[in-house]
């Protein structure tokens, strides 16, 4: 077998997404390899390939097998299918990254399509290979990101080592908003105490919630983050409680939740503001009685959890109109954080930038770069809507983009030229003359305003849905009702 074919027909899926050819356990000290490929055939040859390579390798068929796969036994590599039904490689990409941002994925597609490179790239992919491929060149990659993986790892220790957490530093700047900040995170942190995190999108939500872990007394236990947003509400329950076998149609075994495998460490809420109401009612008992009752199950288990939610809505106007508990409002805001967005901090985004053009060049293995004092200013000057995601993303394309180690200012004008929705069109005098009423005038108006909002924000981000949601500040199932609702067709 001298090299792994171009992807064939996808074959039936088996029970829970797990491939039924899971390879032998092999020792614990051997690197393991999670194959994620919706094709049988191929997942049988990656699986013999790796398995000759001393791997222990185990296979899914799906992206949501390899979430779940990836929170209860973290592989040292993802090898990722690009094209597969369901989610597909690049929204599991998404996903890997924000639940475990260290762990290197390498993408695999039968078509060359640079589009998707690049796209994987600036998530955060360690390589993107095309089908056919040589199985040397295959492992060779793979053992490189294992490697890549081991000294990560390493330089984590190091620093938790010299500064008792490497998130905080990434928070502090020269603002006073962001010292506020990390004084209050040094505050709360070794308490038990709930916190609620608010901010925009794009703000760093999730960075304070790993540092408010970090430096609490349970930094040795695990820090599990679920993203109410990007998982369906008819699945929520059931990956936030876990399940028992038998508790519904497919649940051919039992399955722990995200809240037990968070034991003993801390449980991060993301979007907490999309939570259905019967799910508030759950959680809420949690909340008050540290206990968790899995779907299915008939007692309930003790929970040992610290508990941090946040979401980019102002939570008091949800209580307000109904939308959400009040009561779990108050158990949640225990202690309250408030993310100030990037346009109100602007000391701090020149040298924010230079520090993700570092990062940027470190992942993408470039050469040390320089951001000319020309290019540092068009920077300082645009309004960043997308915060620090938008300045990090910016930093990774110019990176990846430039043939020079110097970032200069038409290079960044470029990049700001092409995610700057354009500024809308005059206003029409037509409808006065149509015999309409104002309401209606007015309605039609705002359908209009959304819609044209819509194309253009999907026209910046090259049609990524996901990443059109975060710049609405909409969840993926509000901007998916509105697509239809207006009949916008997206490839």
């Amino acid at each position: 077998m001298s090299e792994i074919a171009p992807k064939s027909m996808p074959s039936a899926r088996s029970v829970h997404g797990m491939s039924r050819l899971a390879a032998p356990t092999r020792p614990s000290g051997e690197p393991r390899v999670l194959v994620v490929d919706d094709n049988d055939l191929n997942r049988k040859l990656l699986a013999a390939v790796f398995t000759a390579a001393h791997f222990t390798v185990v296979a899914v068929d799906n992206g949501e097998a390899a979430l779940s796969r990836i929170v209860a036994d973290p592989p040292s590599v993802v090898i990722l299918d690009l094209h597969m039904p369901g989610i597909n490689g690049l929204e599991t990409l998404r996903r890997i990254k924000r639940s475990a941002p260290d762990l290197p994925v390498i993408m695999l597609t039968s078509h060359g399509e640079i589009s998707s490179a690049v796209e994987a790239t600036r998530l955060g992919a360690y390589d993107f290979l095309t089908r056919p491929m040589h199985n040397d060149q295959l492992v060779l990659a793979v053992r490189r990101a294992v490697e890549h993986h081991r000294l990560l790892g390493e330089v984590h220790s190091l620093r938790c080592q010299i500064t008792g957490g490497d998130v905080l530093p990434k928070l502090e700047g020269a603002s006073e908003g962001m010292r506020e900040l990390v004084h209050q995170i040094r505050q709360v942190a070794p308490s038990n105490l709930t916190v609620l995190i608010q901010g925009e999108t794009g703000t760093g939500k999730e960075l304070v919630a790993r540092a408010i872990h970090q430096q609490s007394d349970r930094v040795g236990g695990p820090f599990i983050a679920l993203d109410c947003g990007a998982i369906p509400e008819n699945l929520l329950e059931s990956e936030l409680f876990g399940y028992e076998k038998g508790a519904f149609s497919g649940a051919n075994q039992r399955r722990a939740g995200y809240l037990q495998l968070a034991e003993g460490g801390s449980f991060f809420l993301d979007e907490a503001a999309n939570l259905s109401t019967a799910t508030q009612a759950k959680l809420l008992r949690v909340l008050q009685e540290r206990q968790v009752q899995p779907l299915g199950a008939t007692r309930t288990f003790p929970l040992d959890v610290r508990f941090i939610a946040a979401t980019h809505q102002r939570l008091e106007g949800q209580v307000s109109n109904g939308s959400f508990r009040q009561d779990l409002y108050y158990r949640l805001a225990e202690f309250t954080l408030t993310l100030p967005p990037l346009r109100d901090r602007r000391e701090d985004i020149v040298p924010l930038a230079r520090r993700l053009l570092t990062d940027a060049c470190g992942e993408l293995r470039r050469p040390p770069g320089i951001l000319s004092d020309e290019a540092a200013e068009l920077i300082l000057r645009h309004p960043w809507p997308g915060n620090v995601r938008e300045l990090r993303n910016l930093m990774r394309q110019a990176v990846l983009l430039g043939s020079d180690p110097t970032i200069h200012a038409d290079d960044i004008q470029a990049l700001l030229r092409g995610a700057t929705p354009a500024p809308p069109s005059a206003p029409t005098l037509a409808p006065y003359a149509s015999g309409r009423s104002l309401k209606e005038i007015a309605d039609a108006a705002a359908a209009e305003a959304e819609r044209k909002a819509i194309i253009e924000v999907l026209q910046s981000t090259g049609g990524n849905k996901a990443q059109a949601a975060r710049l609405l500040k909409v969840d993926y199932k509000t901007l998916y009702l509105k697509l239809k609702r207006h009949g916008i067709v997206t490839p």
